[in-house]
Formats: C-alpha cells, sequence, structure tokens
C-alpha cells in the first residue's frame, strides 16, 4: 500500500465521490442498468454520472484504480469498477495508528 498515492487519489472531490458512489451503487443507479452489480459499476455509468467527459472520468477511474482503491473487471468490450473494500480498511487502520 502506498500511502503517498492513495492520498493524492483521494486530494481530488470528484475521485472521492467516486468511491461514494461505489459504495452504495443502488442509491445512484437502477440495478437493471448494471447487471445488478455482480461485476461493479460500468464505466460509462458512471461517466453519465459525473457529468464529466469520458476523457475526463478515464482519467479519475486511472488514478484510483492506480492507488488500488478500485478495482476493474472487463467482460466484453465493458469495463467495470468496484471498490477495494480490503485496502481501503486497510488504509484506515494506517490512518488510526498513525495520526
Amino acid at each position: 500500500m502506498d500511502t503517498d498515492v492513495i492520498f493524492k487519489a483521494l486530494a481530488n472531490p470528484t475521485r472521492r465521490q467516486i468511491l461514494e458512489w461505489l459504495k452504495h451503487p443502488t442509491k445512484y443507479w437502477a440495478a437493471e442498468e448494471c447487471g445488478n452489480f455482480e461485476r461493479g459499476v460500468c464505466a460509462g455509468q458512471i461517466e453519465r454520472l459525473g457529468n464529466v467527459s469520458q476523457s475526463t472520468m478515464s482519467n479519475h477511474l486511472s488514478v484510483l484504480q492506480q492507488a488500488g482503491l478500485i478495482t476493474v473487471e472487463k467482460y466484453g468490450q465493458w469495463s467495470y469498477f468496484s471498490r477495494n473494500e480490503a485496502l481501503i480498511q486497510q488504509y484506515l487502520d494506517h490512518l488510526k495508528e498513525t495520526l
């Protein structure tokens, strides 16, 4: 776990918002839109909710993925994103211990 990379990823409010959306996907998307969230949330759905360009959203998702905060599952031409709860918990535990 690279805490500096995670700090940088979380410094952006849009990326924090994406993590919140992925924590409670049924609050933001209909289950039918995303295949009942079995694989996560489709990148296109996140992009529409974020109201930003595809390239901007792609960059945000890439930064979160590089930090390890989200995972991606490719299914055909689609990419599905979900939170990496184990790493998020590890990060929170680290903060409790060090700050």
